[in-house]
């Protein structure tokens, strides 16, 4: 292997992922080898496979859907392409009645994927939503929200049926900085139960995290039926 390898076993390995996402050997979409692959190939644990994709996960190289594979991601969308706006506010410009559904508003402790997402200790606590949007009766979006409470402690308290999870964010502090990644995926049994699918049509994932103060506030999975909607923007530039 090169001499730039970094010295530690899962840095071995995350370089050798970059290493052919960088280079263009693995576009975006392409599947990862399996971990059992990974560890015969770099002669690693598979505990060091496991951090390293957890770590290029949280980075946003690759997103891992579970029992499928490990997949290298899209390019991340720079935030002025993806304006930051309100899911009801856009149903509403079309002319339909929204709703929102509260499935769960509770106190969580972060697994290690949230903790490097949060740049805190595995355990931590959080704050999680999860809202189903409606458009005229119609599952529109799936709303999986992660919220620190340091930013927004009285986060549990609001009702989100009304006052909705971004609107509420965004009178404590807009943010600095915002990271979207966006991919498709097939749904789960609970995705596909939540939005009310009958069959596992392609859905569209986005992951959004923002940043107020230099420190990770914020991270949503918000998920979206392929037939029912789009993502767009536009710049200026």
């Amino acid at each position: 292997m090169p001499d730039s390898i970094p010295p530690t076993r899962y840095g071995q390995v995350k370089h050798y992922v970059l290493d052919r996402v960088r280079s263009g050997e693995w576009p975006a979409g392409h599947r990862l080898p399996s971990e059992s692959a990974l560890v015969a190939t770099l002669g690693v644990s598979r505990m060091t496979v496991h951090r390293a994709l957890r770590e290029l996960t949280a980075e946003g190289v690759v997103n891992r859907a579970q029992g499928v594979g490990t997949f290298v991601s899209p390019p991340a969308i720079d935030a002025e392409f993806l304006e930051l706006r309100d899911i009801a506010d856009d149903i509403a410009a079309g002319g339909q009645a929204h709703h929102a559904r509260v499935v769960a508003l509770e106190t969580v402790r972060a697994d290690m994927d949230l903790a490097i997402a949060f740049g805190q200790r595995p355990g931590a606590r959080l704050f999680h939503s999860v809202i189903v949007h409606d458009e005229g009766g119609i599952p529109l979006q799936v709303e999986d929200r992660f919220v620190s409470p340091h930013f927004a402690p009285a986060y549990l308290a609001q009702d989100f049926s009304l006052a909705h999870p971004h609107r509420y964010l965004s009178l404590i502090a807009r943010p600095e900085n915002v990271e979207h990644v966006v991919f498709a995926i097939t749904p789960d049994a609970r995705l596909r139960g939540l939005l009310d699918l009958d069959t596992p049509e392609a859905c569209l994932q986005l992951v959004r995290r923002t940043w107020v103060e230099g420190r990770v506030v914020m991270k949503g999975i918000f998920t979206y039926p392929g037939s029912r909607y789009s993502l767009s923007g536009r710049s200026g530039r």
